[in-house]
């Protein structure tokens, strides 16, 4: 695991903590925001993913 991957999962799990608690509190904007942060994430995971298997190769 390099840390694109370990970035991209931590921002994805803190995206999705504030997406639920915007929807518990109905907090519009923390729910949009976490959506994004969670979206990003999952981008930055996939670039760490992409860097690990070329360095494998």
């Amino acid at each position: 695991m390099n840390k694109h991957q370990v970035e991209g999962t931590k921002k994805e799990v803190k995206g999705k903590t504030k997406e639920v608690a915007g929807k518990v509190t109905d907090d519009k904007g923390k729910e949009y925001k976490g959506k994004a942060e969670k979206h990003i994430g999952k981008g930055q995971a996939k670039v760490g993913d992409m860097n690990d298997s070329d360095a494998k190769k």
